[in-house]
């Protein structure tokens, strides 16, 4: 099996360094249909460089890491650990490793499609691979974000609460990242995993989406995937994909909201008595009170305009039908435009009886409990 995973990889890269030789379409290229006249196309702040990256041996990354030493270890998750580690120019790295106790087949398959989903990708919204290693094992490497995860800096009690300022750049700028995902790359990523532990945050708090494990290309012509098993984290998980398994640009907008509202509130997606945070939330943003959503801990220091477009936008985002739910590039608009059409969004009666229907926390805590359902713990890395 080894032997397959190296000269499917090789071929990767072969076929990876020929495609950045091809036409790069430009930023604003495939933003959306053009016949949507309710389209507006919003800058993805794309990097004007085309991706790069090499292939590490394993003594850089061995001397980097010191060894892999248990002091550089970062993060783990089910499958995989993080280094932090720096190269003899000093450039600081993290060096993701599959863990050598992984027996599932599965998983290393997930790593390599990990490489192959975001070789390509080049976004400052969006960690950059820089590059991998196949000696002695499979390793990502990327640039290291030094101020770690969101959920990390959020719910640290030892750290200072963090900022409204900070906590709207970070969700701005986690909305452009996920929408260049959808609209902006050569072919559409869908990530499956969108969390306050995947999004990681650069010096000045720009945030990073990470950890592409679970990422699905999704061709052109098709309009969703119907994937099983179901996997991604308990209270993140939009009710189409954990009852049907069916996944599109709407299941990444879904996450989305719950990201949201963790921002907002300072909430886990879960509380201990396993009560979802969309759950908490949706009663809050029916009846319009919006200061209830804001973390206690700001202790009123926050912009009411810009809470009103967040808490409007997660509104629209963890609506339980897909139909209903906005694309990125207009969660974007609802995000930063001075002026929203509520109007435009307000949905018929008989689809709103719908929502209230929905009691879909007991199904999540089902699907939680169930043996057949990879789900990730909502606080731990994937």
């Amino acid at each position: 099996m080894k032997y397959i995973r190296t000269n499917s990889l090789k071929r990767l890269f072969s076929l990876k360094r020929r495609s950045f030789g091809e036409e790069v379409p430009s930023p604003n290229s495939s933003l959306g249909d053009e016949n949507d006249e309710s389209f507006k196309i919003l800058p993805l702040t794309e990097s004007p460089q085309r991706p790069t990256w090499k292939c590490f041996s394993f003594e850089e990354i061995f001397d980097a890491t010191n060894g892999f030493s248990s002091e550089n270890l970062v993060g783990k998750g089910g499958y995989a650990e993080v280094y932090k580690g720096t190269l003899k120019d000093g450039e600081e790295i993290a060096v993701k490793r599959l863990t050598k106790t992984s027996t599932d087949e599965r998983k290393g398959m997930e790593f390599l499609t990990e490489i192959g989903t975001i070789g390509h990708v080049c976004h400052s919204n969006v960690l950059s691979l820089l590059g991998c290693c196949i000696d002695n094992g499979l390793y990502l490497i990327f640039e290291f974000s030094s101020r770690g995860s969101v959920a990390s800096v959020l719910h640290d009690e030892n750290l200072p609460p963090m900022d409204w300022k900070t906590r709207h750049k970070i969700a701005v700028g986690t909305a452009r990242g996920l929408h260049y995902l959808h609209k902006g790359c050569q072919r559409r990523i869908i990530h499956r995993d969108i969390k306050s532990s995947n999004i990681l945050l650069a010096a000045d708090f720009e945030p990073q989406i990470s950890d592409f494990g679970l990422a699905k290309w999704l061709p052109s012509q098709w309009t969703h995937h119907s994937i099983a098993p179901i996997e991604g984290t308990f209270g993140h998980l939009a009710p189409e994909y954990y009852m049907n398994g069916i996944v599109d640009e709407k299941t990444d907008v879904f996450a989305f909201g719950v990201f949201l509202l963790e921002v907002i509130s300072g909430r886990k997606p879960v509380d201990g008595s396993h009560q979802s945070l969309h759950n908490w939330a949706k009663p809050i943003l029916n009846q319009g009170e919006m200061e209830n959503l804001v973390d206690p801990t700001l202790e009123g220091a926050y912009d009411v305009t810009q809470l009103k477009r967040l808490a409007l936008a997660a509104s629209l985002c963890i609506r339980a039908s897909p139909i209903w739910r906005p694309k990125m590039s207009e969660v974007l608009q609802v995000m930063e435009e001075d002026e929203v059409d509520t109007e435009r969004w307000k949905m018929p009666e008989e689809e709103e009886e719908h929502e209230e229907f929905w009691g879909f926390e007991d199904l999540e805590y089902e699907y939680d409990s169930s043996s057949s359902i990879s789900l990730h713990d909502s606080t731990g890395s994937s």
